[in-house]
């Protein structure tokens, strides 16, 4: 390929063409990306602080699989399964490693998992904290929500360790369903801060730090790097034409 302008000629090698014909779409692809993520977490920012005030409706009355019912402030009355809670491990707060209790809540319309908040990891892995709830009838409240997604699923979603409180690596509604001896619906509630027998809950969402303006930087930086390329090929196949005399 070669052009003309103004005493300049434009004649890039074929290797380099190649190349930014590889790259270029590459990086705008990630840009997009980066700012297709960062759309989705700010869009479940603001379906939490659109919902986080409304008053609630009653779990039994609207289907916990829609997705458009997330964030959904509901109430529910049951029995807390005590016998067979689980702690999600991985959950990491202010640095410090340690679990979220995910404690059953048996119902007339079946059972869910209610997450009663974040508890340290404590001296060791071999003692659990101690997670013991009331079994007498009660009605919470809080938000419809989904557990984290860990990305890679590694290991039995049961646990290794068969005693209870169970420690799970990530949330498999079927496969606990399957040990707890009854079905649960798939979907957790977060329960609600003034709600007794809880532990630290915060529930705004944080994903982990990597929020929407991460990225969005990481957009921009992608973009940039786009630019770059284009900037570089242009100048490093630009040539000026000798002066006819």
């Amino acid at each position: 390929m070669r052009m003309r302008l103004d005493g300049w000629c434009f004649c890039p090698g074929r290797a380099s063409t190649i190349a930014v014909l590889l790259m270029f779409p590459v990086l705008l692809a990630l840009g997009c990306w980066q700012l297709d993520r960062g759309w989705q977490k700010a869009e479940l920012q603001d379906t939490f602080a659109g919902r986080f005030a409304q008053p609630p409706v009653v779990l039994a009355e609207v289907d916990p699989t829609d997705a458009a019912n997330r964030y959904l402030h509901v109430v529910a009355g049951g029995r807390y399964d005590d016998e067979h809670q689980l702690l999600l491990d991985n959950q990491v707060r202010d640095g410090q490693p340690g679990y979220h209790v995910l404690t059953p809540l048996r119902m007339l319309e079946g059972a869910i998992l209610i997450d009663r908040g974040w508890v340290p990891l404590g001296e060791s892995r071999q003692v659990l904290p101690d997670i013991g709830v009331s079994a007498d009838s009660i009605t919470i409240g809080g938000w419809l929500s989904q557990p984290v997604s860990p990305g890679l699923r590694l290991g039995d979603a049961a646990g290794a360790d068969r005693r209870w409180p169970r420690v799970i690596p990530y949330v498999d509604y079927q496969r606990l369903s399957a040990i707890l001896g009854y079905p649960l619906q798939p979907a957790i509630v977060l329960l609600a801060p003034e709600a007794p027998e809880g532990y630290w809950r915060d529930w705004r969402p944080r994903f982990g730090g990597f929020g929407p303006e991460r990225h969005r930087g990481y957009a921009v930086q992608w973009f940039a790097l786009a630019a770059a390329l284009i900037v570089l090929y242009v100048f490093a196949g630009a040539r000026r034409l000798p002066r006819s005399e």
